[in-house]
């Protein structure tokens, strides 16, 4: 059994079983001392979640149990090595400190998250019952390229889970349609 610690797209349980059919949501949890940001480039451009060391913040996300051999399939799809390191972190959960996996970036970039992949996080965490706010603040864009895969692929998994982000006038709008069942469902 490995402990991982979801805090950006991979919140949404629809999209970390998508990756990890065998995970399984222990409850919210929390990263002391550190701070989300969407510093870390993706292969697409945009920007992707990471954590960064930030005395007296906290980061929200979520416990999950991985099978010990998808471990691996996260590693693929998280690119360990060249995206994201794998780090060990002391967590706060509702039963007491947690030690878990997580990601963390290797490289660090000014770059605004395009608008599925914000709604990935902001679904995620509405999904947790965790905070919006701090999402709030992160620079975001609607994609360029709305053919693209990845792109449509998220908003496929967020239409499952019940939230709509096409014609996103802005990013008040998003966070209604994660925390208004009737502007969400879809």
């Amino acid at each position: 059994m490995t402990l991982y610690f979801a805090y950006g797209s991979n919140l949404l349980p629809a999209r970390l079983t998508a990756r990890c059919p065998g995970a399984r949501a222990l409850g919210p949890a929390w990263l002391a001392d550190h701070r989300l940001d969407l510093s870390k480039p993706g292969a697409d451009g945009s920007g992707k979640a990471t954590i960064r060391p930030a005395p007296g913040s906290v980061t929200p996300g979520a416990l999950y149990h991985l099978p010990d051999e998808e471990l691996p399939l996260l590693d693929a799809f998280e690119g360990l090595g060249h995206g994201y390191g794998r780090a060990r972190v002391t967590l706060d959960t509702i039963d007491g400190p947690t030690e878990a996996w997580t990601y963390q970036a290797l490289l660090s970039a000014d770059l605004p998250a395009y608008d599925w992949y914000l709604g990935l996080c902001l679904a995620g965490r509405a999904a947790h019952g965790l905070p919006l706010d701090d999402l709030m603040a992160l620079p975001w864009m609607p994609d360029p390229e709305p053919a693209r895969e990845t792109g449509r692929h998220a908003r496929t998994l967020l239409a499952a889970a019940g939230f709509a982000l096409s014609g996103l006038p802005d990013a008040r709008r998003v966070v209604r349609s994660c925390t208004d069942p009737g502007l969400g469902a879809g």
